[in-house]
């Protein structure tokens, strides 16, 4: 998961919460959580309709508030110095309680970049270039153009940006934005609607209780920008979705970062206002319970949930990533793609619980303060959710109708292969419900010989050497990695060929993988390290050629 936000709590107690940070140490889990913060269930509504001051009592604390009017749920707060797990365990024995959980804390899923102008690759890449001057490789994208001459999407379809709120005054943003009509039209200060949010007119912010979902980072405009920047405009970006409904609903701070009671609200909001597509480019907690109820009830609704798989480079089958990994019918996970059609190095996989791979590697987009570029499978996830848009505005699908469909109709690249369920979100192939043909640049698919090299193991600090792999009279080579392990970031694998021209730089793990391909006979790889954290380093046990 990226450390670019990081949750210290409630609005103005910054300090307050970094003193105590300890305490989180003292939970039964390893994963962050508010300090001294319970989601609680509790097991009827007539204990739901208690006043706030006799749950309070009941539960030893201070119950803050019913976090959503579906899950029967409230914020329970109690000495940030008590163990997790005893206070988990003490309210979970009150006979009006289903569970108790730590109030996880959630982050974006975004690396950011350089913030360059660059070509929009993942929708149409002909070879270019992007932000960083990696050289693309043709047709690694999700194939927009071709799937534009079938729809270009319907303002029909509300897609909820689950994130950091929505800049919806944005110039492509602001006319794809969703909007409460009875809200906008209403008086001021008022709950127009009877919904129970006052002012939510493009959503709700629910990370500091009011109407206004205004992007006050930029993370969830610039996903919003690749869902659905209004197309043939003549302004500078166009989304997957030209046409569609972004209603904005924010529980991540200005600092990246939010908490489990919010995540649940956002959702529960966003099924209550007639999402038919949730986008989400966050994770980081633990297993929640009342987190998955909150996507079940999404998904009994008839609403698809696309999660980001995570940017740690861990494998989700062994460890499990939240949201992206709960196993519900609508959970759909996305990976990251670069231009060349491989896994990205930050980006999480697995075989059986990541779904498909989209662009995540140097996106640009729209953010409050002009386009930038930015990588992660939070760039990779509203890719996926801008296909989703496009396929719903063509015909009519369940939730586990449109996720079979977009697995299904994926392109394979030899970059995801035995990393994703499927391939790269196909917009082209999703619309017409046809399958891709075979990746000709797909080494699996070439010829192949049994080839032994490894680097030392552990490596060492400051290890440099370089090795060169040649098949007389191939006009292409890559070879498999069965283990690949290094410092990801600064423990870095170098790809060139003959004339020295580099194809790839690879970091962190990517275990049972092809290279990326040289043209050519002869490709050479260099090994290279910083002074601290060896690892694993590779080994390569094949190559394949044609």
């Amino acid at each position: 998961m990226p450390n670019q936000g990081r949750y210290f709590g409630r609005k103005g107690i910054l300090l307050a919460a970094t003193l105590v940070m300890g305490s989180v140490a003292l939970a039964s889990t390893e994963h962050p959580a508010v300090p001294g913060e319970y989601v609680v269930k509790l097991k009827s509504d007539k204990a739901t309709h208690l006043p706030l001051s006799q749950l309070s009592k009941i539960m030893g604390g201070e119950v803050v508030r019913h976090i959503s009017k579906q899950s029967n749920t409230v914020l329970l707060k109690r000495e940030t110095l008590e163990r997790a797990d005893y206070v988990i365990s003490n309210v979970s024995e009150n006979p009006l309680v289903e569970y108790a959980e730590p109030n996880y804390i959630y982050t974006i899923d975004a690396v950011p970049n350089d913030p360059k102008l660059s070509e929009l690759w993942g929708l149409i890449n002909s070879g270019q270039a992007d932000s960083s001057g990696s050289q693309g490789v043709a047709t690694m994208d999700v194939d927009a153009e071709r799937a534009w001459d079938i729809s270009t999407g319907s303002k029909n379809i509300v897609v909820a940006v689950i994130d950091t709120g929505v800049g919806y005054n944005i110039a492509e943003l602001a006319p794809n934005m969703w909007k409460n009509t009875a809200e906008l039209n209403g008086t001021p200060g008022v709950d127009d609607d009877n919904n129970g949010f006052v002012d939510d007119i493009y959503g709700y912010d629910f990370a500091n209780k009011d109407g206004d979902p205004m992007d006050d980072h930029g993370h969830g405009s610039h996903t919003s920008g690749t869902i659905g920047a209004k197309g043939n405009d003549g302004q500078g970006l166009v989304g997957v979705a030209w046409d569609v409904s972004i209603m904005g609903v924010k529980f991540l701070t200005a600092q990246g970062g939010g908490s489990l009671d919010d995540a649940i609200a956002s959702i529960d909001y966003a099924t209550q206002m007639g999402a038919n597509i949730m986008s989400n480019s966050w994770g980081g907690g633990g297993y929640s319970r009342a987190l998955e109820e909150s996507i079940q009830r999404a998904n009994d609704a008839g609403i698809i949930f696309i999660a980001a798989a995570g940017n740690s480079s861990m494998n989700n089958d062994v460890n499990p990533t939240y949201p992206a990994t709960y196993n519900v019918d609508n959970v759909l996970s996305v990976a990251a793609v670069d231009n060349q059609g491989q896994l990205a190095g930050f980006s999480n996989y697995g075989k059986t619980t990541v779904d498909v791979g989209a662009p995540g590697v140097n996106v640009l987009s729209t953010t409050p303060t002009g386009y930038q570029s930015w990588s992660g499978t939070s760039m990779a996830t509203p890719h996926v959710s801008g296909v989703a848009a496009l396929l719903l505005s063509h015909e009519a699908l369940t939730p586990v109708q449109l996720k079979e469909r977009l697995i299904a109709t994926a392109k394979p690249i030899g970059g995801l292969r035995g990393k994703t369920v499927a391939g790269m979100t196909n917009a082209y192939h999703a619309l017409t419900n046809t399958t891709p043909p075979p990746d000709q640049e797909d080494p699996f698919n070439w010829a192949q010989e049994s080839y032994q090299l490894s680097s030392p193991h552990p490596y060492t600090d400051n290890f440099s050497q370089s090795w060169t792999v040649t098949v007389p009279g191939a006009t292409k080579i890559a070879v498999y990695f069965l283990k690949f392990d290094t410092e990801r970031g600064y423990d870095k694998v170098t790809f060139k060929d003959a004339a020295g021209n580099v194809v790839g730089v690879w970091s962190g793990a990517r275990d049972e993988t092809f290279s990326p391909s040289v043209d050519g006979d002869t490709m050479v790889i260099t090994m290279t390290s910083d002074g601290s954290v060896s690892k694993y380093g590779f080994d390569i046990e094949a190559v394949a050629y044609r």
